[in-house]
């Protein structure tokens, strides 16, 4: 009978007894979380939301106003236009 490694707490499923393939497609299960990767990956997406946020307010500061589109699926920007004209 072969003598299993000493587990320690918070391996979770590191200390179970798995196939390669399983660890192969569960890779993150096994890895150890890095930190620098976290932080640009929040970063990036930090910034990416940023921008969106950015520039939806300078089209609304244009005078533009989002609004569905016929098929209902798309929206589109429409400049506001004064019900004088």
């Amino acid at each position: 009978m072969k003598s299993q490694e000493p587990t320690t707490p918070g391996d979770g499923i590191r200390s179970l007894k798995t196939s390669r393939v399983f660890r192969i497609i569960n890779f993150e299960l096994y890895s150890k979380p890095n930190k620098v990767i976290m932080a640009l990956g929040v970063v990036s997406i930090s910034f990416t939301f940023g921008y969106l946020i950015y520039m939806r307010h300078q089209y609304e500061k244009m005078g533009y106003y989002p609004t569905v589109a016929e098929d209902g699926r798309h929206e589109i920007y429409k400049l506001k236009q004064s019900k004088w004209e």
